[in-house]
């Protein structure tokens, strides 16, 4: 058995991702390209008045404009892919992909191709985990600003770690979106899905601790 290079948690087999994080950065690629859509709507600030992308960019809180470039210029979204996808074909001896198109175009591509190589990925490049990790900032950096209330995820309880003096930690955990991994924000505690039973079990004595 191995650990998965994404959520450490243990796996049968010699692959570099496990079945959930592969499933997870698959879901994260195929969204990307709307993503990317999305935030043309962030570009400008709202100015009152309209609809559509001016209504949406003021319900979200109209981030910061050079953080919207940054995702769409050439070393944000679509840089990232691609030299992913660059180096994919550089391991496997493959001839180097052309970039072509807009923007948009280039970084449905880049995704599509990555895609379609996960199973490769996950069971035999050993840059597997650096690769899944950078997809899921990237989907993150761009969901924080497409989605943002949907930043807070799912709440799970209360984190149960103990520190060596003996104290708990008791940090609230949650779960963000297209997740499969809890991490305590406060002590750095994970608690991949195996785990999630006995942290529903410690919640009682948790609130008996703290009552």
């Amino acid at each position: 058995m191995t650990a998965c290079g994404l959520c450490e948690r243990e796996q049968h087999g010699d692959g570099y991702l496990c079945p959930g994080c592969t499933k997870g950065t698959v879901e994260r690629l195929d969204a990307l390209p709307r993503l990317y859509v999305a935030l043309a709507a962030f570009l400008q600030p709202a100015r009152g008045g309209g609809g559509g992308p001016v209504v949406a960019a003021v319900e979200a809180r109209l981030p910061c404009d050079e953080s919207v470039f940054s995702l769409r210029g050439p070393g944000g979204m679509v840089g990232v892919l691609e030299d992913w996808r660059s180096a994919l074909h550089v391991d496997l001896d493959w001839s180097q992909p052309r970039p072509r198109g807009t923007f948009e175009q280039r970084v449905t591509a880049a995704a599509g191709a990555l895609r379609l190589n996960m199973l490769w990925i996950a069971e035999s490049w050993p840059a597997a985990d650096t690769f899944a990790q950078e997809i899921r900032g990237l989907h993150r950096s761009a969901t924080s600003v497409v989605a943002p209330q949907s930043r807070t995820g799912i709440r799970l309880g209360y984190c149960p770690a103990v520190y060596e003096d003996g104290v708990i930690c008791g940090s609230v955990l949650r779960l963000p979106p297209g997740e499969s991994v809890v991490i305590c924000r406060w002590c750095g505690a994970t608690y991949p899905p195996g785990a999630w039973l006995a942290l529903a079990s410690a919640q009682d004595a948790l609130t008996m601790e703290a009552s």
